[in-house]
């Protein structure tokens, strides 16, 4: 009798108990993916202090911005550029921004994103409230005559921002998503049904106070009428060229779409691309 009953106990362990944590890991799931979504890894700046740059804090939608203010030593100013950096990334990126133009006579301007290296914040809206964060920024630095340059994410928000503010004069948005739906759905691990992504993004709508359907590059395009540059890398199997393709289609100014075929997500902005992207932005004095 007792071998009997331990029998019908291992069955029925063996039979529930596997639904059990698959209806609890269900249950799990949306709060983990709303998680990933808004809580990127937060790395801080590890670069010094470039030449020519002050350090400097800014007044975001709500929260202080930590970042870098750079004045070029050209006798003749061209501009301000404002550079914008991807998700767990920082300021630091900037770097190459910062040496490439500011002998060409052009300001440069970067920040750690909200919720990002020094910067304030714990929530990432993937330009919701970053173009927000922008537009603050640059009602302080008092400028009208501003290039945004931007990757990933900070694409995403250059392109964002640049449908909403005239003091934006162009953009260069290196391996933008075409919007936050389809980029976190095409990233999302197998494991998530239609059903589970669905919870996930209400579940960071509810958490982050955004709407995930108007953070979209692709929507904004329509409304941007200024020159844009947009960079994307043939091997991108993080956020696949067809983003980009989709936002340059989509634009309905002046527009040029560069393909690097030897790059992936993190290098499109590789040195020779650099020297394509001076180009471009030295085009548009003329």
């Amino acid at each position: 009798m007792r071998s009997t009953r331990l029998t019908i106990a291992i069955a029925i362990v063996v039979v529930i108990l596997p639904a059990t944590v698959a209806i609890i890991a269900r249950s799990q799931l949306p709060g983990v993916g709303a998680g990933a979504l808004l809580f990127p890894s937060r790395h801080h700046n590890a670069q010094p202090l470039p030449t020519g740059c002050v350090n400097r804090t800014f007044d975001g939608e709500g929260l202080t911005l930590d970042g870098w203010q750079c004045t070029s030593p050209a006798s003749v100013h061209r501009g301000t550029i404002v550079y914008l950096h991807g998700v767990a990334d920082n300021r630091g990126s900037a770097l190459t921004t910062i040496q490439r133009m500011l002998p060409k006579g052009f300001d440069v301007i970067a920040y750690d994103s909200r919720g990002h290296g020094a910067s304030q914040g714990d929530r990432c809206t993937y330009g919701y409230f970053e173009k927000r964060d922008l537009q603050r920024v640059l009602d302080q630095l008092g400028v009208d005559n501003v290039i945004l340059i931007g990757h990933s994410l900070g694409g995403a928000v250059a392109l964002q921002a640049a449908a909403v503010d005239r003091r934006v004069r162009a953009v260069v948005a290196a391996s933008t998503f075409a919007d936050l739906r389809s980029i976190a759905t095409e990233r999302a691990p197998s494991v998530f049904t239609p059903s589970l992504i669905k919870a996930a993004f209400e579940r960071a709508e509810h958490d982050g106070q955004f709407v995930v359907d108007e953070v979209s590059p692709l929507r904004a395009a329509a409304e941007i009428h200024v020159p844009v540059l947009i960079v994307h890398g043939a091997l991108d199997r993080d956020t696949r060229p067809a983003h980009s393709e989709r936002v340059f289609a989509a634009l309905g100014g002046p527009k040029e779409l560069l393909i690097v075929r030897d790059a992936g997500h993190n290098d499109a902005l590789k040195s020779d691309v650099w020297t394509k992207v001076e180009r471009w932005i030295d085009a548009l004095a003329k």
